[in-house]
């Protein structure tokens, strides 16, 4: 048995890390998650020209993800932590840098890491 590549694996680690919170949110129908493959696909590319961006893949798919349903059909992941005020999106941050979380741009905090947006969604606090 062929061991699976750092890449490989960083990129496997992505996409069910950004389908989860498609999951927990309650979006991931066919054509969404047709958008994260699109979106692993060219963060495939984008790794094998920069190996050491291997690192900031998960943002960087969930960043894809987040704009091409932004394109398509509005704003996602709707903050769970503001009560009040218009309904606004989360962003990722680091915007390109390891361990992204979802994070309030309103309140500036940091709402859940990418994979486990369920918890914030149900009210649980963030680890």
């Amino acid at each position: 048995m062929e061991a699976i590549s750092p890449l490989e694996q960083a990129l496997h680690a992505a996409r069910a890390l950004v389908l989860a919170d498609l999951v927990a949110g309650r979006v991931a129908e066919a054509d969404v998650v047709s958008l994260v493959e699109d979106s692993v696909a060219g963060r495939r590319w984008w790794v094998e020209q920069w190996p050491d961006g291997v690192a900031f893949v998960a943002g960087l798919v969930a960043q894809d993800v987040q704009d091409a349903l932004l394109e398509r059909y509005g704003r996602w992941p709707l903050c769970p932590v503001c009560a009040s005020g218009d309904p606004h999106a989360l962003d990722v941050e680091p915007e390109l840098g390891p361990d992204p979380h979802w994070v309030c741009p309103q309140a500036g905090v940091k709402v859940a890491p990418v994979g486990s947006l369920g918890q914030a969604l149900r009210g649980e606090p963030s680890s």
